[in-house]
C-alpha cells in the first residue's frame, strides 16, 4: 500500500506548532495536566528541602557566631588579649562573614524556576479557565443542580474524597458569567461565594465588598431593584467611600420611589420578565436537557413491548454462524439497536492509545465563511484512525461491516478536504487534512473522540440535509446512510446519547455500539435521528463513530421506491 509520507510530515507540523490544546475539551489530554502537576510538585519539593537545607547551614552559622559573640562580651579585653581569639576574629570578619554572605545569596530556586518556566508554556491558558467554568454552569443548568451541590463536590455518582468550592472559586465562577452578560449565573454564584464567606470561610483572594457589588448590579439587570438596593446598602456598611455604591444607591433609590408613584410601573414589568435563565438558541432545549436526565423518555408500553434481545448472526454470516452477537433493541422508531461484547478492553485501550497524541478540538464549519471553527455547543476533541495503521483498527472496521452488512470501502477517509457541513445539523470532518498528492491510498476511517469538562455536542444530525450545500459532493460516496457509535468507556453520571425528536435516551456502556440508520431506504433523511450527546458529569467519555456512506450500499441495503418507511 502506498503511503503520503509527506502527509505525516503535514500532521507532525500542525500539532507541534500548536499554541495551545483547548485542555478543558477533553479529559484525556487533562490527564496529563495531572502527570505535568504531579513532577512540577515533586520539583517544589525538592526546592523546598534545598532551601531548609540552606538554612539549617545560616542557623549553625547564627548558633556558633551568638556563642562567640556572647563569650568575647562578656569580657571583651580578655578575650581579645588571647592571640588565638584576636587570629579567629581577624579571619571570621576577612574570610568567613564573607563565606556566609554568599551562603545567604545563593538562590537555589534555579531549577524549580527553569522547569517551571518550561513548563507554564504548555499550562491551560485563559479560555481553558473559563471553559471550565462555563461547564460548570452547564452541567449546573442540565441536571438541576443547584450551586450548593457543585460547591460542595457532592455530584450524583461521586464518592470521597471530594473536591470543594472556595468562596473565591465561586466569585470567579460567578464573574465568567458575568463577561457573559449572564446576570441569572452571576446572581447565583456571587450569592454562593457570599454565603460561603458568612459561614466563616477564610477569604482568600476575595472579599465580600466585591461580591455584593456583582450582586446589585446582576440583580437589578434582572429587575429587582429592591434587592439591588439592600446589597448596596449592606455593601457601603463595609466600604461607605465605596463611590459606584453610593451613586447606584441614590439611583435605586429614585426608581423605587417612581415605581411606587406608579410611573415606572410598566418599565419594572419589563424588566421583572428578564428574570431567570436567559433563553438561548437552541429551541430543544428543554427536551434535550430533560432527555439527558432521564426524563421524557416516551417508552410507551406498547412500544416497549416491541423491543427484544438476541443472539444475531446477519443470516448466518459465517463470522456469527458459531459466535453470534448479543443485539439488543433500544428503540423502534428509527430503530436504533445495541450490540453488546463487540469490542474487547485490549482493543479498547489500543484504539486510545493511537488517538490520544492526535486529539484536536472538533469544530465546525461556519456555513457564511467556509471557515472551520470551535463551537460551545461542541465539547470534544476527536482524531482520525485509519485501517492501515494498526491491525486492531482494520478488525473493528471489518467487525462493523460484518455486523451491518454495509460496505464500509465507503466511509469518509483522508483523501478529501473536510465538507461544508453548517452549525447544529451536520457532525464535520474538520480533523482531516487537505487532498494528497498520490490518490491511491486506501483508507478506511473512523473518529475517535473524547469528551472533556462538561463535555457534550448539542442536537444535529449526522446526514446532509436537502436545504444546505451537500456536504459529501466532494466525498463522491453520497449521503451519510448510517452511524455506527462505539462506546469505549463508561460514565458514571450523564453523558446520555439522547434523540430529541422522538424521545429516545441510549447510555455509554463500555464495549458496545449503537447502530442507526440516518437515511430511509429511499434515500431520503430521518428527521427523528436529531440527536445529541449530554454533558458527561461525571467521567471519561471516550467514544469512536464510523459513518458509512450510501455508495457500495446499492445491493446490500437496496433502494424503496417508497419516500419514507
Amino acid at each position: 500500500m502506498l503511503l503520503c509520507h509527506w502527509w505525516w510530515v503535514q500532521v507532525l507540523l500542525v500539532t507541534s506548532c500548536s499554541a495551545h490544546s483547548d485542555f478543558f475539551t477533553s479529559i484525556g489530554h487533562m490527564m496529563d495536566l495531572l502527570s505535568t502537576e504531579r513532577e512540577l510538585v515533586t520539583s517544589l519539593k525538592d526546592y523546598v528541602r534545598a532551601e531548609e537545607d540552606k538554612l539549617q547551614q545560616v542557623k549553625e552559622w547564627a548558633d556558633r557566631l551568638d556563642a562567640l559573640s556572647t563569650e568575647a562580651s562578656q569580657d571583651p579585653e580578655g578575650f581579645l588579649g588571647h592571640p588565638v581569639n584576636a587570629f579567629k576574629l581577624m579571619k571570621r570578619l576577612n574570610t568567613e562573614w564573607a563565606e556566609l554572605e554568599s551562603l545567604v545569596l545563593t538562590d537555589v530556586s534555579d531549577a524549580f524556576i527553569s522547569n517551571l518556566t518550561i513548563r507554564r508554556q504548555h499550562f491551560p491558558n485563559d479560555d481553558d479557565q473559563t471553559g471550565a467554568a462555563k461547564a460548570l454552569l452547564r452541567l449546573q443548568d442540565t441536571y438541576q443542580l443547584d450551586t450548593d451541590t457543585i460547591a460542595s463536590g457532592q455530584l450524583p455518582g461521586s464518592s470521597p474524597p471530594r473536591s470543594e468550592l472556595t468562596a473565591g472559586d465561586c466569585y470567579d465562577v460567578g464573574k465568567v458569567a458575568y463577561s457573559e452578560a449572564d446576570y441569572y449565573h452571576t446572581e447565583l454564584w456571587m450569592a454562593q461565594a457570599l454565603k460561603q464567606l458568612d459561614r466563616g470561610e477564610p477569604a482568600a483572594g476575595v472579599d465580600a465588598a466585591a461580591i455584593l457589588d456583582y450582586l446589585s448590579y446582576s440583580v437589578y439587570q434582572q429587575g429587582a431593584l429592591q434587592e439591588a438596593l439592600d446589597f448596596t446598602k449592606r455593601l457601603l456598611q463595609l466600604d461607605p467611600t465605596h463611590q459606584r455604591a453610593n451613586g447606584n444607591l441614590k439611583y435605586f433609590e429614585f426608581q423605587l420611589a417612581k415605581q411606587k408613584e406608579g410611573e415606572g410601573e410598566q418599565l419594572a414589568a419589563q424588566k421583572a420578565e428578564t428574570r431567570g435563565r436567559p433563553v438561548d438558541y437552541l429551541p430543544e432545549r428543554r427536551k434535550y436537557e430533560q432527555l439527558c436526565r432521564g426524563e421524557g423518555v416516551e417508552m410507551t408500553p406498547r412500544r416497549q413491548s416491541r423491543l427484544f434481545c438476541r443472539y444475531y448472526d446477519n443470516n448466518r454470516h459465517p463470522r456469527f454462524v458459531i459466535g453470534p452477537v448479543k443485539q439488543e433493541d433500544e428503540w423502534d422508531r428509527p430503530r436504533i439497536v445495541r450490540y453488546h461484547d463487540i469490542v474487547s478492553d485490549r482493543e479498547i485501550e489500543k484504539v486510545k492509545e493511537l488517538a490520544k497524541p492526535r486529539l484536536r478540538r472538533a469544530t465546525i464549519s461556519n456555513p457564511a465563511t467556509g471557515v472551520l471553527e470551535t463551537a460551545h455547543y461542541r465539547i470534544s476533541k476527536s482524531a482520525w484512525l485509519g485501517a492501515f495503521e494498526h491491525p486492531v483498527v482494520d478488525e473493528i472496521n471489518q467487525r462493523i461491516e460484518d455486523v451491518t452488512g454495509l460496505d464500509v470501502s465507503t466511509a469518509e477517509d483522508l483523501q478529501v478536504p473536510p465538507p461544508r457541513l453548517s452549525p447544529y445539523d451536520s457532525s464535520t470532518l474538520s480533523s482531516l487534512s487537505q487532498r494528497p498528492l498520490c490518490t491511491d491510498v486506501s483508507m478506511l476511517l473512523m473518529q475517535v473522540a473524547n469528551y472533556g469538562v462538561g463535555g457534550q455536542y448539542e442536537p444535529h444530525f449526522d446526514f446532509g440535509r436537502k436545504d444546505e450545500p451537500d456536504a459529501f459532493e466532494e466525498l463522491g460516496t453520497g449521503n451519510r446512510i448510517a452511524t455506527w457509535l462505539l462506546y469505549m468507556s463508561d460514565v458514571q453520571a450523564g453523558g446520555a446519547t439522547v434523540f430529541t425528536d422522538v424521545g429516545a435516551a441510549v447510555w455509554p456502556k463500555k464495549g458496545t455500539a449503537v447502530f442507526w440508520y440516518n437515511l430511509f431506504p429511499s434515500g431520503e433523511g430521518d428527521y427523528g435521528t436529531r440527536h445529541a450527546a449530554c454533558p458527561v458529569l461525571l467521567g471519561n467519555k471516550w467514544v469512536s463513530n464510523k459513518w458509512i456512506h450510501e455508495r457500495g450500499q446499492e445491493f446490500r441495503r437496496r433502494c424503496s421506491l417508497q419516500e419514507v418507511q
